[in-house]
């Protein structure tokens, strides 16, 4: 499908190099704020548009129903979305700037500098006050901040940072640079539907089902991607370990109560030898958990925060390497 979207004379126009291009621009600018508040964000409006699905959700139904209604919500968000997704495409194909406009298009699904502001303004946070850390990390977790120490918002920040890498910046990539436009829009409908509805609660057990089991669906291989980036980047920063990344991951991934979130968090964990996960309080309630890299250091703080969004920057810098040799590579071909 991406080789359809993108088939033009110039060998240039290649969803490879248009979505490096797309990180690029996250990197610099991010999302500026001052924009959204004349434009709606593409996610503020799938999430506008799964809300006024909502009225399907029928709380006294059947488990059955319930399921057969969440699904009929998934695909119509996804089709729609994704549709949308194509016909910009097409009809940016036909612009001098086609290239730039997309990229810039896809920008706004990124969130690799979003994600490095709000991590960073936890550490900040915490190097001034406690209630400063727990209020950061309070826009970034769900977790109830009040019962959080400073190891405790520092572990969330770190897990924030890498599970976010992959649903915020490597998975986005993944399915852009596979299935062009359609595939990011559509991934950003999925990944929005999980957040909104994708939740273990009475409101959304089985309403949401099929949302959670599809996102983790299409974030299986890039969890998997990010966990691999991060213990490359290791490699890189003298306060960590590639070959315990590497280690910790393949042991302690699987263990972890989410099928994903457990490969970049245990990547993580083992290059910073420090603990992660393990069990936490949402709503007043402790969720059971396994450690990733129990043997790790649990008295964390501010500096560690620091030294993983060091690791997040290489960790970037290298996707986007990754992104510009395979771009070579097909202009090579072509």
């Amino acid at each position: 499908m991406s080789t359809i979207l993108f088939s033009t004379s110039s060998a240039f126009y290649t969803p490879t190099l248009i979505v490096l291009l797309a990180l690029v621009i996250d990197a610099l600018v991010g999302d500026p704020k001052w924009f959204y508040r004349f434009v709606p964000h593409p996610v503020v409006i799938i999430g506008k548009f799964v809300s006024f699905q909502e009225w399907i959700n029928v709380p006294s139904a059947t488990i059955l129903a319930g399921i057969v209604n969440g699904a009929i919500v998934t695909v119509q968000t996804v089709v729609v979305t994704a549709g949308a997704g194509y016909l910009i495409a097409i009809y940016c194909q036909s612009h001098p700037l086609a290239m730039i406009v997309l990229a810039v298009f896809a920008s706004s699904m990124i969130a690799w500098r979003g994600l490095w502001d709000h991590v960073r303004d936890v550490a900040v946070g915490l190097d001034r006050s406690l209630e400063e850390g727990r209020t950061a990390v309070s826009h970034i977790v769900g977790r109830d901040p009040e019962t959080l120490d400073e190891p405790a918002i520092s572990r969330a920040a770190i897990e924030s940072l890498s599970e976010n890498f992959s649903d915020g910046t490597v998975a986005p990539v993944f399915w852009f640079a596979f299935l062009g436009l359609p595939g990011l829009c559509g991934y950003k409908a999925i990944n929005t539907l999980d957040s909104m509805i994708g939740h273990r609660t009475k409101e959304y057990e089985f309403f949401g089902k099929v949302a959670a089991r599809v996102d983790d669906i299409v974030n299986y291989i890039p969890a998997r991607l990010t966990a691999l980036l991060i213990a490359a980047a290791a490699a890189f920063l003298a306060e960590a370990s590639s070959a315990r990344s590497l280690r910790v991951m393949i042991r302690d991934a699987s263990l972890h109560r989410s099928v994903n979130a457990g490969w970049p968090e245990a990547a993580m964990a083992g290059a910073l030898d420090i603990a992660l996960a393990g069990p936490r309080i949402y709503n007043g309630e402790e969720v059971e958990d396994f450690w990733m890299n129990e043997t790790g250091r649990r008295d964390i703080g501010p500096v560690h925060i620091y030294r993983a969004l060091h690791l997040y920057r290489i960790a970037g810098g290298l996707l986007m390497l990754i992104l510009l040799l395979v771009a070579a590579a097909i202009y090579a071909v072509i």
